[in-house]
């Protein structure tokens, strides 16, 4: 959990991701249209992202990817993700993370 955590302290919204992943795409571009850019870590991509994956699913993550952290802490994955955009939640734990146009 060292690593993970390593790559998401001190940053604003982490998304860990596969390049493949129509979920992980889909979140990405939900962040993007609330004003959010989000940092993205390819784990698929990365030679260490076997033991990323295996200490997300230790962190408590249902589905490895994506995996959505804000202000260093899990929120989740999609699932999670789309039942706090639809309750109003997603867009106030986003709200100091957001570029202003």
């Amino acid at each position: 959990m060292e690593k993970v955590m390593g790559l998401v302290s001190d940053k604003g919204v982490v998304i860990f991701s596969k390049s493949s992943c129509c979920l992980c795409y889909s979140v990405n571009v939900l962040f993007r249209q609330l004003g959010v850019v989000p940092l993205i870590y390819e784990i698929d991509q990365d030679p260490e992202g076997r033991e990323i994956e295996r200490q997300l699913v230790m962190l408590g993550c249902n589905a490895p990817v994506p995996a959505v952290f804000i202000g260093g802490n899990l929120v989740g994955s999609t699932n999670e993700i789309m039942s706090l955009h639809l309750s109003g939640s997603l867009l106030q734990m986003l709200r100091p993370y957001q570029i202003l146009c």
